[in-house]
């Protein structure tokens, strides 16, 4: 079958009646997003005369909602994709109240209440940027009309609607430009838990370089185009679909062409036999395009994943099940986690997952969401939480957020990296299970790993597994963990691979388990000359090399440190390499205790860490009331980089077990006057931790 790469021809159709086939969607069952799929979804239109539009407070749970994939990432000067956060919420529920919103300068959350019939047919209204158009519930519709987003515009979220009905009784119809989303030139898009079906074009066009958007969750269906992608001469788009179910189409589903970066994972695209609509072609790379398809379900399709010989197309893990024709992949694509964090399902689940879980939702866009902002953000990975990813609530945090957002991780293994970024401060992620080993974030970057776009390598502090920037940060019983190999990677030049990364004032943790090898726990500060407290209590911190090292004021009390033993075997190491300013205060260890499974007399307590050569630092570790086994070694603090020990402030303060010892030149001790200055709360000033 041959695909040449034509260009879309768009034109501005005249005013005809509308005659949509009648079409009949089964209610799906309660999964990850509600308890209610959405029966009833092809209600009557709204009368031409309605109540006018209700103005309500913008600080609601419909308002916070933030996106993911490459709609969340920060560039062309936009911070993720939060649509109209900032302003008023307007309920609405007629075309001339939602077009003086979508129309406005100002941001709104539009809140659409009802089904609008448009006038005339094929009407697309012009979106102006920092837009939330929402669905009520089920109850929001756009009725024979659509939405453009032209040249420029941005930050816009389009979520929980049913888009159908301006089909024109031709399938393939070259006449009517009627689609349901329209961008010419837009960037940072977020479509979301929509309904598109029966339209006279396609479903979704992305065109003139519009870029960093992300699809998710939509149902698109009954129609012969659904989704394209590109039609430029430049490779700029980056986009993101996941979790959408793709039924009855015959083409575009998406093609892509010419994008620099399109992700596709966990879609399930669905051929029906002896329906009125038969496949021609799945997922198509055209052009210049780079695509990662991962983990997606392809059932019954003709043709399921074209490539052009000039595209790149990387396929993982896809099922494809009574599929025939063309199954293509090939070439080098790019690595989307070097963009954002996302965890896919098990293809095997993604048909389940996909029809319980996707189009317009009864807890988005009502009342009950749209009323004082949730405190508390759940994630799940079977689907049965708000997200499937920790990241992804992080993305929903809003930015500056004034109070505490707990987000509860359920059992699990989370393969991911997170950031919490600076601009939201009083966040909480807690595992949910009964320990602290049931939920666990882990990733494998090490300090020498490559980055997958070719920059260069991550170097020590962007190896990270989690990275905290964020003041007032709080995580509770779970683990995080860096699992790289070091035995597998002895060429690899730098094997730094840090678990956990704090930059950030008043981070408590909490009954955690932060796990890695060399540089496990990195407690850092925002900037040299930004003050960043830690307190670490109730904890497990397992490594061998610089395991907890940094310029942070951190303390690390009633918590249990565990050698390990290197990638070979051996037993060598150094708990603390403090890179502390003169004047502050650097690492306490106190009320724990220090032991493992590795050999006696071959660990030091710590060496001073002169980061970049600064000799105006004065590192600190004093441990303090803290039980140590043999493996601590007689003298336990050694030199650094050409750095001694003695010119800067180690000490230890009536320890106990197998591995402590009589003071000495060598094992300098506090004398009670100075122990008393060396206390837990000296250490965290004005700040006392406490669980939120």
């Amino acid at each position: 079958m041959s695909h040449p790469r034509s260009r879309a021809h768009h034109r501005r159709a005249r005013s005809v009646l509308a005659s949509g086939l009648p079409l009949a969607l089964a209610a799906a069952a309660a999964f990850a997003y509600g308890t209610d799929a959405g029966a009833g979804r092809a209600g009557a239109v709204s009368s031409a005369v309605a109540a006018p539009a209700r103005t309500t407070a913008a600080a609601t749970a419909t308002a916070t909602a933030t996106a993911d994939g490459f709609a969340s990432v920060d560039t062309l000067g936009q911070n993720g994709t939060y649509g109209g956060r900032d302003g008023a919420t307007v309920t609405v529920r007629t075309q001339a109240d939602l077009e003086k919103y979508a129309t406005a300068a100002e941001p709104y959350v539009i809140v659409v209440a009802g089904a609008i019939g448009m006038s005339p047919v094929g009407k697309e209204i012009k979106v102006a940027s920092d837009k939330t158009i929402v669905g009520s519930g089920t109850s929001g519709q756009i009725v024979g009309g659509g939405f453009f987003l032209g040249t420029g515009v941005h930050n816009v979220i389009i979520r929980n609607l049913t888009v159908r009905d301006t089909y024109q009784g031709v399938w393939n119809d070259k006449d009517h430009d009627y689609d349901a989303i329209q961008m010419d030139g837009a960037h940072h898009v977020w479509i979301d838990h929509n309904d598109f079906r029966n339209m006279a074009d396609g479903l979704i066009d992305v065109r003139k370089d519009s870029t960093n958007i992300t699809v998710s969750w939509n149902e698109l269906s009954n129609n012969n185009k659904t989704f394209g992608i590109g039609w430029t001469e430049n490779v700029t788009t980056d986009i993101t679909l996941h979790h959408n179910w793709i039924r009855e189409t015959e083409q575009r589903n998406p093609s892509a062409d010419n994008c620099a970066h399109a992700h596709l994972y966990n879609n399930y695209l669905e051929d029906t036999p002896g329906t009125a609509i038969s496949s021609s072609y799945g997922n198509y790379a055209r052009g210049g395009t780079a695509m990662v398809l991962e983990n997606s379900y392809f059932q019954g399709f003709s043709n399921p994943v074209v490539k052009d010989s000039t595209a790149s197309l990387v396929q993982k893990g896809n099922v494809f099940s009574g599929t025939s024709g063309r199954n293509e992949s090939g070439g080098t694509a790019f690595d989307p986690k070097a963009y954002y964090s996302y965890s896919p399902d098990a293809a095997a689940n993604v048909p389940s997952v996909v029809k319980s879980g996707a189009g317009p939702r009864s807890t988005i866009g009502t009342p009950s969401t749209t009323g004082a902002a949730a405190t508390t953000l759940t994630v799940a990975k079977d689907g049965t939480g708000q997200y499937t990813t920790v990241q992804a609530a992080v993305n929903a945090v809003p930015a500056n957020n004034p109070s505490r957002v707990v987000i509860a991780v359920a059992p699990g293994t989370y393969r991911e990296l997170v950031r919490v970024p600076s601009s939201k401060p009083h966040v909480t992620i807690q595992g949910t299970g009964a320990g602290r080993r049931d939920t666990v974030i882990v990733y494998n970057n090490a300090a020498g790993t490559r980055k997958p776009d070719g920059s260069g390598t991550y170097g020590t502090s962007g190896s990270a597994t989690v990275t905290v920037e964020a003041d007032d940060f709080q995580a509770r019983n779970l683990s995080v963990t860096n699992d790289f190999d070091e035995g597998a990677n002895q060429s690899l030049s730098g094997h730094q691979a840090v678990a956990l990364r704090t930059a950030a004032d008043k981070v408590f943790l909490d009954g955690v388990v932060v796990t890695g090898d060399q540089d496990t726990l990195l407690l850092d500060t925002a900037a040299k000359d930004k003050a960043g407290r830690v307190h670490v209590s109730n904890s497990y911190v397992l490594g061998n090399v610089d395991f907890v090292f940094g310029r942070a004021t951190a303390v690390i009390d009633r918590s249990v440190i565990t050698l390990r033993k290197r990638w070979d075997g051996s037993s060598a190491g150094y708990v603390t390499a403090p890179s502390t300013a003169a004047g502050r205060k650097g690492f306490l260890i106190a009320n724990s205790t220090v032991n493992g499974d590795v050999s006696g007399n071959s660990f030091y307590l710590g060496r001073p860490w002169h980061a970049g050569g600064d000799a105006t630092l004065d590192p600190q570790t004093t441990v303090r009331n803290t039980n140590l086994s043999a493996a601590v070694k007689s003298t336990p603090w050694t030199d650094m980089s050409g750095f001694s020990w003695k010119d800067d402030r180690f000490a230890e303060y009536r320890n106990t077990g197998a591995g402590a010892g009589p003071a000495s030149s060598d094992r300098p001790f506090l004398t009670d006057a100075q122990a008393a200055d060396q206390e837990v709360a000296d250490w965290l000033g004005d700040w006392t931790p406490t669980a939120s």
